[in-house]
């Protein structure tokens, strides 16, 4: 049978059986966002970010590489996928309208989307920054629309995404505590002469012993000089002693990521090493501090640089000190709809949750990475994963 003849098969008792949220919830987040499309005159709505359709439908897959489009009217839903992803969409949602098309056919996109906007919509938004937005698709509907204006929607969906549910929070517990398990077990393993690969297959069993998915970043160890260098990972690289060990692994829980670095030294820290972490503890600990409802995340921007400005000249940092997290598909657990970073102007709200990546590398000798997820609550913040604070594997007691 084709694709077609599949949806059809498929029995009603799997319909929206996996679908990660109550019906109610998934009315909620559409009705905030049809009311934002009102205020900005969008009749109608494509998204492709495989994140905001499964924020508002529950669709969810290992395979985002393929075109996947959800068309928010005022008073429809279209989902379209192509035929290898039918079976997740009819279990992971409960879209009532699923068209497909051949997964070697991309061309056949075009006609149920032009169908659906055809006499119906004056303009449509987009998320014109986002990867996922295929040219040839956008080009095509273009050409075959003429009368209809594509406008940028400016991130509408994610700027409804920063503010968490009560169920959003829980997931990203679950994720927090299985994170932990997950660094634990790896932590374990530190020694002189083990590799970077046998630490990540410790860590990584765990997470997935513990409950996690697949995860939107496999778990990242890197070690020695190479821990100098971002986004490295771990490639059979042998620990030496007195070296120090960088962790950052992030548990999947219904596709809710919360993100936890760790740094140890197999042996014993080196006092420039010990230097360096306390500037990581300066950085989060002027955060917790200073982040809470109605300051802005540039105001958390500067005090976080002010606690690093010791170390400024010596380390490199990305210059982000935090990201908001959520419902995410590989290949990032990073949701994008807020950065605590210099000119953010965004005010933080209850209900945010972020990730404060704080990792000071010294090139060509090492990093030192030590971070916390965070929720943001009606007086302040709550770390909801829970960072023994020490660079001495073998210790048991939090310096914190």
């Amino acid at each position: 049978m084709d694709f077609n003849a599949y949806q059809k098969a498929l029995p009603p008792e799997l319909r929206g059986s996996e679908c990660p949220f109550a019906a109610e919830e998934f009315d909620r987040r559409l009705a905030r966002v049809r009311e934002r499309m009102a205020g900005e005159d969008m009749d109608a709505l494509l998204l492709t970010d495989p994140s905001d359709i499964f924020y508002l439908t529950g669709y969810s897959t290992f395979e985002v590489s393929v075109h996947v489009a959800l068309l928010v009217t005022s008073s429809s839903l279209l989902l379209q996928v192509p035929s290898i992803e039918m079976g997740p969409a009819m279990v992971t949602t409960r879209v009532a309208r699923v068209t497909g098309y051949r997964w070697e056919g991309i061309g056949e996109v075009l006609s149920p989307l032009i169908d659906a906007l055809n006499g119906s919509a004056d303009i449509v938004g987009i998320d014109s920054w986002h990867g996922s937005l295929r040219q040839g698709v956008l080009e095509g509907l273009k050409a075959r629309l003429s009368s209809v204006r594509f406008i940028d929607s400016g991130g509408l969906v994610k700027k409804i995404r920063i503010v968490k549910s009560p169920s959003e929070i829980e997931y990203l517990r679950q994720s927090a505590r299985i994170t932990g398990e997950g660094l634990k077990a790896a932590v374990a393993e530190v020694r002189p002469g083990a590799t970077d690969n046998d630490i990540a297959a410790a860590g990584a069993r765990a997470l997935l012993e513990a409950g996690s998915e697949f995860m939107s970043m496999q778990p990242i160890v890197t070690t020695g000089r190479r821990s100098s260098v971002i986004h490295t990972n771990h490639k059979r690289c042998r620990i030496e002693q007195d070296e120090p060990v960088f962790l950052e692994f992030g548990a999947a829980w219904h596709r809710y990521t919360a993100p936890m670095m760790q740094t140890v030294v197999a042996g014993t820290p080196s006092a420039e090493m010990g230097r360096v972490f306390d500037g990581c503890r300066r950085v989060v600990d002027a955060l917790l501090a200073t982040v809470k409802p109605g300051v802005t995340f540039d105001t958390a921007a500067q005090a976080a640089e002010k606690a690093l400005a010791p170390l400024a000249d010596d380390v490199f940092f990305s210059g982000v000190f935090g990201y908001t997290v959520g419902a995410q598909f590989p290949p990032s657990w990073v949701e994008g709809s807020g950065f605590i970073a210099r000119g953010g102007n965004v005010d933080f709200k209850p209900g945010m949750v972020f990730h404060l990546p704080i990792c000071l590398r010294v090139p060509g000798q090492w990093g030192i990475g030590c971070s916390e997820t965070i929720l943001v609550t009606a007086h302040g913040v709550e770390p909801i994963t829970s960072n023994p604070w020490t660079l001495d594997h073998s210790s048991r007691n939090s310096s914190r």
